[in-house]
């Protein structure tokens, strides 16, 4: 009898061990499951050579692609090679605007028509490895008081997570392109310097990884580009320029056939918000403003009047930035959790 309950016994642990590793390999899948599926799949690389620095409808795609493709866009610094880890403020008398922004791109994206709207969410975004500030004279939003040359370099890279601007000041790093957009409707090889409906110049560190883009449509595919990489930049990007850097972007564009926008609008975990370019602040305001009623009726069954209180009692209105004239760029952030979102 001794001899049978010790057999059942041992038994009985063994398949409790059994029933252990058991639950721990299936721990152990979903655990890379979950891992797996928090980063998409690269399928598409483009280079830092594969660049323009226009927008226009007839600058032509150098890569075309379904919805839902994730791209890994390598991007170049705003000065397109003109400063280095080695300049000097000598540099800033041969600065020519002319090669200002190369962006990386443009993609063109199926079935996308005029109307549609692209989303663009941030995946990943990674310093490259050295970065540049500067003041140009006649150039910033205190051009005509303060009329100096100032050019500073930085080491970075992909793990860097601050630098030290000056003694004891240190700034906490946050890289974001300043450049994304679609084509406009014309033929006309427009400046990216300033922004407009289709994007472009907006320098809002709130774009920065994880953030979700949407862009309104004008022209036939698409036709998206990204750039002008920041390492930290203040709202506003006063003085004219961030820490210019070059960056590694990984996005995934999708074509939705079911929204409709006027300019460009992005998300975050915690609120949405919509963006107002204009010749003036108060032009800007109001226009983001006005976007943002426009959204919280379409999506959040509200009457005129509700959307225009509400955007009084809980609506964020922020300066993106005052130099990139003849516009300027103002934001309306509205919280998740105001909307029961989250």
């Amino acid at each position: 009898m001794k001899k049978i309950i010790l057999i059942l016994s041992l038994a009985i642990l063994v398949g409790l061990n059994s029933c252990k590793e058991s639950q721990q390999e299936i721990a152990s899948e979903i655990e890379v499951e979950d891992v797996t599926s928090s980063k998409p799949q690269i399928q598409y690389t483009l280079t830092r050579d594969q660049t323009h620095n226009k927008f226009s409808s007839t600058i032509k795609p150098v890569l075309t692609v379904k919805s839902g493709a994730v791209i890994e866009a390598f991007t170049k610094e705003a000065s397109d090679g003109q400063f280095n880890l080695n300049s000097t403020i000598k540099a800033l008398d041969s600065l020519d605007f002319e090669p200002i922004h190369p962006l990386t791109g443009p993609v063109y994206v199926e079935n996308a028509q005029p109307g549609d709207v692209l989303k663009v969410t941030l995946h990943t975004i990674e310093l490259g490895d050295w970065g540049w500030n500067a003041i140009v004279p006649g150039f910033g939003f205190l051009a005509e008081d303060i009329n100096v040359k100032y050019l500073k370099l930085y080491e970075l890279g992909k793990d860097k997570t601050s630098v030290t601007f000056k003694n004891d000041i240190k700034l906490q790093l946050n890289p974001f392109p300043g450049v994304m957009g679609v084509a406009p409707d014309t033929s006309e090889m427009l400046s990216t310097i300033p922004p407009r409906e289709n994007g472009g110049n907006m320098d809002d560190p709130n774009m920065k990884e994880g953030t979700v883009m949407y862009f309104p449509v004008f022209v036939e595919g698409g036709l998206f580009s990204i750039g002008d990489g920041h390492a930290v930049q203040g709202l506003g990007e006063v003085c004219g320029t961030a820490i210019e850097a070059p960056l590694r972007i990984v996005y995934e564009i999708e074509l939705l056939k079911d929204k409709s926008i006027e300019e460009p609008q992005y998300e975050t975990n915690t609120y949405y918000a919509t963006t107002g370019f204009a010749p003036t602040l108060d032009e800007a305001a109001k226009k983001a403003t006005l976007y943002m009623v426009n959204y919280l009726k379409a999506n959040h069954n509200l009457t005129t009047d509700e959307a225009y209180a509400l955007c009084s009692l809980a609506g964020d209105l922020q300066i993106a930035e005052v130099v990139d004239l003849p516009n300027m760029l103002v934001t309306m952030h509205m919280s998740k959790s105001v909307l029961n979102m989250e």
